[in-house]
């Protein structure tokens, strides 16, 4: 094994074979990270496979990382992940790009109904009869120097990432790949347009619940936490408890005493930001009526899923005749969205959310059914 590891531990040598790894039909990825205390991850290692050897990139030593930015961007190169949402965020933070084109090993399974959103474990031991260990996944990616167990670990994960590769791609129907590479399309996009903290607020249980004015305050102190997640670099919870928010929105406090008694408000939350909160309270509270959000409209009725039931019905249908695991096929947000456009009595219309070969092959079917029942 060790023969088979190269280590690339300065600017001029990740130029080098980022300009050699240009040639190639795809390169296979995998990162190694910390994010224990911090809202963003934190590099400790990346991995990069062609074929027999693997290429450990150090980013702790690298400064440059121009030529790793054109190679994830290079269209001719299919860049191999598996699982890879937390991936893209590494690469993102490292290089200020996503990987294009991106093929996900986990959604590639779900084409061939291997099975649904498979472990890396259990994928290799499905397509290449290897039992991995447990291996080094929560040990210190950012200590040095590496043990010799963690370094295994890292090049065997990626080199294992080629072969699975291979294997799928000479399993998959040239429509199925295009799919796969359409899925990463959306992935990549959906985390490349980064969240807007004014919109944070929507994503709240029970935020339907609220009244306009209360959702003013709301929308305020949602951004505001997430700016200073992100400024901070803290997990969000740090800043401001996600259970805090409703409560806080709801009768909003004007002294430290009545902030301390929110539910779930951390003392440490007060001590640090409770000014600041409050006064972030009182202008909300203070905004003009024209200045308020709509409210959100109410989830749907307990007797909806029954037709719900009827529209994941025609996703599974569709994938039985493609052979497809069924959760590929329409997703809950996607389906929900399309029955709160016209429920009860319609017209119905597709959400956005239902985009590609997904609104192709089912959509019109969905809208029948519902101009139908």
């Amino acid at each position: 094994m060790a023969n088979d590891i190269h280590w690339i531990l300065d600017d001029a040598s990740l130029a080098e074979h980022c300009a050699a790894w240009l040639a190639q039909p795809f390169v296979a990825l995998d990162t190694e990270f910390m994010r224990v205390d911090t809202f963003y991850p934190v590099a400790g290692l990346l991995q990069v496979s062609c074929g027999a050897q693997a290429y450990l990139i150090d980013p702790l030593s690298i400064g440059d990382w121009s030529p790793f930015a054109t190679l994830l961007q290079a269209p001719e190169v299919i860049k191999v992940l598996h699982s890879c949402s937390e991936d893209l965020e590494v690469f993102l933070r490292l290089t200020g790009v996503l990987p294009s084109p991106l093929f996900d090993t986990q959604l590639a399974a779900g084409y061939l109904n291997i099975g649904f959103s498979m472990g890396y474990s259990r994928l290799v031991q499905a397509l290449l009869g290897i039992e991995l260990p447990k291996g080094e996944t929560r040990s210190d990616w950012l200590q040095r120097p590496l043990s010799e167990l963690q370094v295994r670990y890292a090049a065997e994960d990626v080199l294992h990432l080629v072969e699975i590769y291979r294997a799928l791609e000479t399993r998959l129907s040239r429509q199925k790949f295009d799919w796969v590479l359409e899925d990463g399309a959306e992935l990549v996009a959906n985390l490349g347009s980064e969240s807007d903290p004014l919109e944070a607020w929507r994503e709240v249980k029970l935020a339907w619940r609220l009244g306009s004015q209360q959702l003013a305050v709301l929308r305020v102190l949602c951004a505001w936490r997430e700016r200073e997640a992100r400024t901070r670099d803290l997990p969000r919870n740090r800043i401001l408890r996600e259970h805090s928010l409703w409560p806080l929105a709801r009768t909003q406090p004007d002294n430290l005493a009545a902030l301390a008694r929110i539910d779930d408000m951390h003392p440490r939350t007060v001590r640090q930001d409770g000014e600041t909160l409050l006064q972030l309270i009182r202008e909300a509270a203070a905004l003009p009526p024209e200045q308020w959000p709509q409210p959100l409209p109410e989830p749907l009725p307990l007797e909806a899923a029954a037709i719900l039931k009827k529209l994941r019905a025609i996703g599974q249908r569709e994938a039985e005749r493609l052979d497809i695991a069924p959760e590929l096929m329409l997703r809950k947000k996607s389906l929900e969205a399309l029955l709160k456009s016209g429920y009860p009595d319609g017209p119905y219309q597709l959400p956005d959310s239902l985009r590609g070969w997904r609104r192709e092959l089912m959509g019109q079917a969905l809208l029948d059914f519902l101009a139908k029942r």
